[in-house]
């Protein structure tokens, strides 16, 4: 049995495999056509993914895409690099499809376009404006997370393994070298499995996130996540000690040279998700719902992300809510965060080609039978037809507060109904009060909206705001030392 991918006309996903009506085998690097599309035609099976037989460990995915040379393209995804059959596989705009002959089997979620150079790099690939791929040798081994700009040489691009491997490659003459172990420099507990998922250039830095989180990071007992930043020449700084899945921004030419260039970090605690902002040098912090806990995991995290799904149109998907995210941060604050959409898809990317949004997939692993995925194409718009938004968090989840202290910005807009639970978890013999304020404006502009008196014997106070109620951000403020809970719920 073969892997192939193949097309779709609205939404697809991309499926890579030996379609079952031929008799005869086919050569994998053969161009197929695609079939009649199902799932409301935006899913063609024939452009299926699939890992021949028993031929992965656990997972057969598409682990990134990129649309160029008039193409686009796809990369398989198997586990720690146990499997066979999946490779770079190219769509052309008619959804014909091939699986390169160049392709190489192995764990790649990496993209980016160097615009230095007119290539594309996805995988351990290198493809320049025609369309000729090259394979950087020295690197294919190794479980490639992220690819980003060099911070000083225009003609360098960093590579960063899941493993926390850093490498610097030229990608004219693809000459490869190790650069920093990443295991060795951010302070690691014990007992911590490393599993580095994504790294960013900008703003004269460069910044990976490491999604480690396990019962240990549940408990609060190990913190094995992280978010650090780099500037070229010292020592790293460690911005997070919670998980972080992805770290973005603007890939285009030139975007690295903005000193403003917005970059967004998605990781989480168990308390919500959390998105960090970076402004003109200056780090920022907001919290947001989630959309389920299916993803509370090391493993079932690592597929969040952040790209630009149309011109200068953002698009953030996080916990099982996709968001539209601003481009743009004006004097520090973000302001219009929307929710589109609940899911329960795994989307390890997207991008938009040839007319139509296209998803990435992950969907079928060895645990119920062969393990296969496939793309989606469709419109992006019709993402807000996958389920109405819903979800839940903390701005404060059983926290040691102290007198004054103000809690992160909690996401408000986009939901329908919401409730709030206030739980105080000491008991001490002081009144403690909880002021809850809301930012309608999204510009800072913080206004009292409640104010709930909590106490050893009276420990917990419910509230529903009123229908239609809502704002761009809520917070909480603590009169006093306390151990406290400030829990939304919006459905």
């Amino acid at each position: 049995m073969y892997c192939f991918i193949h097309r779709s006309s609205a939404l697809a996903l991309v499926c890579i495999s030996s379609c079952a009506a031929l008799a005869q085998p086919q050569d994998p690097n053969a161009w197929q056509d695609h079939g009649p599309p199902l799932a409301g035609g935006h899913v063609y099976p024939q452009m299926t993914v699939m890992a021949p037989g028993a031929g992965s460990r656990s997972e057969a995915g598409i682990g990134a895409l990129i649309p160029w040379a008039d193409r686009l393209w796809a990369v398989g995804y198997v586990a720690h690099i146990q499997g066979q059959g999946l490779g770079l596989y190219e769509i052309k705009p008619d959804l014909s499809w091939r699986l390169h002959p160049a392709s190489v089997t192995g764990t790649f979620a990496n993209r980016l376009i160097h615009w230095r150079t007119n290539q594309a790099f996805i995988g351990p690939y290198a493809i320049d404006e025609k369309g000729t791929v090259r394979t950087i040798d020295a690197i294919k081994g190794h479980r490639l997370a992220a690819t980003a700009n060099h911070l000083f040489d225009p003609d360098m691009v960093y590579f960063l393994t899941m493993e926390g491997l850093l490498f610097e490659v030229n990608a004219r003459t693809l000459e490869s070298r190790h650069l920093a172990d990443l295991t060795m420099e951010l302070e690691w507990d014990e007992g911590a499995y490393k599993h580095f998922k994504a790294a960013h250039t900008a703003q004269g830095r460069l910044v990976v996130a490491n999604n480690t989180y396990e019962e240990p990071e549940h408990m609060g007992t190990r913190s094995g996540g992280r978010l650090a930043e780099w500037d070229g020449k010292g020592a790293w700084t460690i911005l997070e000690r919670n998980p972080f899945i992805e770290v973005s921004g603007k890939q285009n030419a030139g975007a690295g040279s903005y000193y403003g260039n917005t970059l967004y970090a998605l990781g989480w605690d168990d308390a919500s998700v959390i998105l960090r902002v970076l402004h003109k040098g200056v780090w920022t912090r907001y919290r947001l719902p989630r959309g389920s806990d299916s993803w509370s995991h090391t493993w079932n995290t690592e597929w969040m992300r952040i790209r630009e799904a149309q011109t200068e149109r953002y698009l953030m998907d996080a916990f099982g809510i996709f968001y539209d995210l601003p481009a743009l941060v004006y004097d520090g604050n973000i302001q219009a965060i929307k929710p589109i959409a609940s899911h329960l898809r795994i989307c390890p990317d997207f991008v938009h080609w040839s007319g139509a949004m296209v998803l990435a997939g992950d969907q079928t692993d060895n645990a119920v039978g062969q393990p296969q995925s496939g793309l989606w194409f469709g419109s992006i718009d019709e993402l807000s037809t996958f389920g109405k938004p819903t979800g839940w968090g903390a701005a404060w989840r059983h926290d040691a507060v102290k007198a004054g202290e103000v809690s992160d910005p909690f996401l408000m807009t986009g939901f329908d109904a919401k409730s709030l639970h206030l739980i105080r978890h000491d008991s001490a013999a002081h009144e403690l009060t909880i002021t809850i304020e809301v930012d309608p404006l999204g510009d800072g502009t913080w206004l009292r909206y409640l104010e709930c008196s909590l106490d050893a014997e009276n420990n917990y106070v419910h509230h529903e705001f009123p229908p239609g109620f809502s704002a761009h951000w809520v917070r909480a403020r603590s009169s006093a030392d306390g151990i406290v809970s400030v829990q939304f719920h919006y459905n």
